[in-house]
């Protein structure tokens, strides 16, 4: 009797094993089905969903580090390997790239971009703006923080006064 359970036991874990486990019929990327009403096998996503990290990326998005040395250090390197090119190195759109015929960007020392939130500043390279494509995929969040107050750091720059910077008054007398 016991060898006959083994038997059959056997016999149906062999009879599970064929092609039909590795080869099963499923819906290729956008082919047609009649299972669901509006013919496709692509599913929209149910109402109210939120891809895994959103939330974070979304808070990191909207809340802008302190400003400090090093953040301000970390914008001027992340600055000078990606928006130097076409901005140049002190932000007045006459990058290399422009020497060779790229349309030139905008300084960011006119008045549109002196008076913009750092917030333009982050969402541009995250979104792209006019010709400038998106950087989102190359440049962390927090890096376009860093740009964007290293952005800041540049037009208040041109802008200086002894009176904003004593220190440096006292340095040139």
């Amino acid at each position: 009797m016991r060898r006959a359970a083994t038997i059959a036991a056997l016999a149906l874990l062999l009879a599970g094993c064929d092609v039909s486990m590795t080869q099963q019929r499923k819906y290729t990327t956008y082919a047609p089905a009649r299972l669901w009403s509006d013919g496709t096998s692509a599913r929209p996503l149910p109402a109210g969903v939120v891809a895994q990290g959103d939330g974070a990326r979304f808070a990191a998005a909207q809340t802008p580090p302190p400003v400090s040395a090093a953040l301000l250090a970390r914008g001027r390197e992340r600055f000078d390997a990606f928006c130097s090119p076409c901005h140049g190195l002190a932000g007045d759109g006459d990058g290399v790239v422009v020497a060779h015929g790229f349309p030139r960007p905008p300084s960011y020392h006119i008045d549109r971009l002196l008076a913009a939130p750092a917030q333009h500043f982050y969402d541009v390279i995250t979104r792209g703006y006019g010709v400038m494509y998106s950087y989102a995929d190359r440049v962390d969040p927090h890096d376009r923080w860093a740009i964007a107050a290293y952005i800041r750091a540049l037009q208040l720059s041109r802008r200086a006064t002894v009176a904003q910077a004593p220190e440096t008054g006292r340095a040139l007398q």
